[in-house]
C-alpha cells in the first residue's frame, strides 16, 4: 500500500467480494465488451457486412484487458471509450473496423451502469432475505417476553420483545417491496444512437425502423432485460438514479433505526450486541462494552442517506439531450451507495447471529415501572362502571407526579399504588389491581400480533426466496 497517497477506504474496509467485483474495472470494462460482441452480433443478424471470424476473435477476447495500452490511449484522447476501442482493437485486428459501429458512448456506459446497477440490487436482495430470516426466528423466541415500552423514550406500556422486533422488519420488508418494484421495472437503455434517435442505426440498416427495433430487442435479450426505455436523449433518463438512491438510503434508514435502538436498549443492559472475549471496548475505560457494530453501520447509513440528495440533484439539472456534469458524481455515488449498503446489511445480519437478551434485567426495569403501566386499565374499568373519565385521569396524574417527585427522584420505594388504593375518589378493587401487577396480564395482543404478522407478511417472503442460501456472518 502506497502510505504516500490518498486510500479509500470502500475495498479495503467495506464491502463484499461480490460487490466489490460488481463495480470493480473488470466487470465494467468486460461488460462494455460484451455490449460490443452483442452489438455485432445482432447486426450481422440483421444483414450487416459482419464475419463469424470478427465474432469470433471479439468472444475469445472479454476478459482480456490491456489497462495499461487503455491508460495510454486515455491520456492521448482524453476519452474513456476510445481508448478502450483503441485497446481493443489492437488484439483483434480483424474486427476493429466493426467495434462499437453506430454506437455513441452511452450505449457501452449507460447499459453497463443499468446492468451494474440490477446486480447490485441482486446482491442486495440476497442479503436482507438472511436479515429476514434472522428476524423471524428472534420474533418467534421472544414473542412472548414482556418488556417495558417507551414513547418519547419514556416507560408508557408493557409490549414485548418480539413484538418490538417486528417494527424493525416491518421496515425493511417495506425496503424489499421497493426493491422488487425497481428490478422487475429497472429498463434498459438499449441501442439510441448519439442523442436517442438512432440517425447512425437508420444510415446501417437504410432507414429500416423495424430492423432498428429488431436489434434493441436481441441485445436487450442477451442481457436479461424484459424492458428497455422507449425514448431516450444521449442518456438513459437520470431519473433512474435519483429512485435507486431513494431505494438505498431507504435500506439504510431502516438499519440505522435499529442500530438507534440496539443502543439505547444496550444502555439499559437489556439487549446487547455480541462483545467478542478479547475484544477493547475504550483506551482507558477498560470496562467498556461499546456497540461498534451498531455505530459502523450508524456512520455508513448518514453516509448513504447523504447521497440521495445528490442523485437528485444530477436529475434535476440535466440538460436537453445530454450533459456530462453527472459522470464524475454518478461515477462516486452509485458505487459508493451500493458499497456502503451492501456492508451495512453484512453487518446487520451479524448483529442479529449474536444479539444477546438480558431477561433478567428486562425484567427487573419492567418492575421499577410496572405500577404506572395499570393506568389505563383503572380509567376504564370505572368508566365501565359509569365513572368520570377525564376526573380519574386526573387523579391519577396527580398522584404519579407526587410519587415521582416525592419517591422517585429521592431513590425510595414506589408507592404509586398504596396512593390509588388510598384514593377514596378512585373506586377500584383491590384485588383486581394486584392480579394486574403481573407483565403477562399487560401486554396486550402483542404475541398474537407477532403471530399474524409473520404468518401474512413473512411467511409468503420466505417461502418465495427460499432458494436464496443463508450468508455465514
Amino acid at each position: 500500500m502506497n502510505t504516500k497517497i490518498y486510500n479509500s477506504p470502500f475495498g479495503k474496509r467495506y464491502g463484499s467480494k461480490e460487490m466489490l467485483y460488481n463495480f470493480s474495472p473488470k466487470k465494467k470494462y468486460s461488460t462494455w465488451r460484451k455490449l460490443w460482441l452483442s452489438l455485432a452480433e445482432a447486426q450481422k443478424q440483421l444483414g450487416l457486412n459482419i464475419s463469424e471470424k470478427q465474432i469470433k476473435e471479439l468472444k475469445n477476447n472479454l476478459y482480456n484487458i490491456n489497462f495499461e495500452r487503455v491508460s495510454y490511449y486515455e491520456k492521448k484522447f482524453h476519452h474513456d471509450v476510445m481508448a478502450h476501442i483503441y485497446a481493443l482493437g489492437e488484439i483483434c485486428p480483424l474486427s476493429r473496423p466493426i467495434i462499437h459501429l453506430g454506437a455513441t458512448s452511452a450505449f457501452v456506459k449507460d447499459n453497463t451502469e443499468l446492468i451494474q446497477i440490477r446486480d447490485g440490487m441482486e446482491i442486495l436482495l440476497k442479503k436482507i432475505i438472511n436479515i429476514i430470516r434472522n428476524f423471524k426466528k428472534f420474533c418467534i423466541k421472544y414473542k412472548n417476553t414482556p418488556t417495558l415500552g417507551f414513547t418519547h423514550y419514556q416507560p408508557a406500556q408493557v409490549t414485548t420483545v418480539g413484538k418490538r422486533a417486528t417494527l424493525w422488519l416491518q421496515s425493511l420488508l417495506l425496503d424489499l417491496k421497493t426493491l422488487n418494484f425497481r428490478l422487475k421495472n429497472l429498463p434498459f437503455r438499449g441501442v439510441k444512437g448519439a442523442i436517442g434517435t438512432a440517425e447512425s442505426f437508420k444510415k446501417l440498416f437504410n432507414g429500416d425502423f423495424k430492423k432498428i427495433q429488431k436489434l434493441e430487442k436481441i441485445i436487450c435479450k442477451n442481457f436479461n432485460f424484459k424492458k428497455v426505455f422507449s425514448v431516450t436523449g444521449q442518456t438513459y433518463d437520470r431519473k433512474i438514479d435519483s429512485q435507486i438512491l431513494n431505494l438505498l438510503s431507504g435500506i439504510a434508514q431502516s438499519a440505522h433505526k435499529f442500530t438507534n435502538d440496539l443502543r439505547l436498549l444496550q444502555n439499559l443492559k437489556e439487549i446487547e450486541e455480541d462483545f467478542e472475549k478479547e475484544q477493547i471496548g475504550s483506551s482507558i475505560m477498560a470496562y467498556k462494552r461499546n456497540p461498534i457494530k451498531s455505530e459502523r453501520i450508524a456512520s455508513l447509513s448518514k453516509y448513504v442517506i447523504s447521497l440521495e440528495n445528490s442523485s437528485a440533484i444530477v436529475s434535476a439539472t440535466q440538460w436537453l439531450e445530454r450533459t456530462l456534469d453527472d459522470s464524475a458524481n454518478k461515477r462516486l455515488v452509485l458505487s459508493q451507495s451500493f458499497i456502503c449498503v451492501d456492508y451495512i446489511l453484512l453487518i446487520w445480519n451479524n448483529i442479529l447471529n449474536g444479539l444477546r437478551v438480558n431477561t433478567k434485567i428486562i425484567n427487573k426495569n419492567l418492575k421499577n415501572e410496572l405500577p404506572f403501566m395499570i393506568t389505563e386499565f383503572i380509567i376504564s374499568e370505572i368508566v365501565k362502571n359509569g365513572g368520570d373519565r377525564q376526573k380519574i385521569h386526573e387523579r391519577i396524574r396527580i398522584h404519579s407526579m407526587n410519587t415521582f417527585k416525592k419517591n422517585i427522584i429521592n431513590g425510595k420505594k414506589n408507592d404509586f399504588i398504596k396512593r390509588i388504593l388510598n384514593d377514596k375518589e378512585i373506586p377500584i378493587d383491590k384485588k383486581k389491581i394486584y392480579t394486574l401487577l403481573k407483565p403477562k396480564n399487560l401486554k396486550g395482543f402483542a404475541r398474537e400480533q407477532t403471530s399474524e404478522f409473520l404468518k401474512k407478511e413473512v411467511n409468503p417472503i420466505l417461502k418465495k426466496y427460499s432458494y436464496i442460501k443463508n450468508i455465514d456472518s
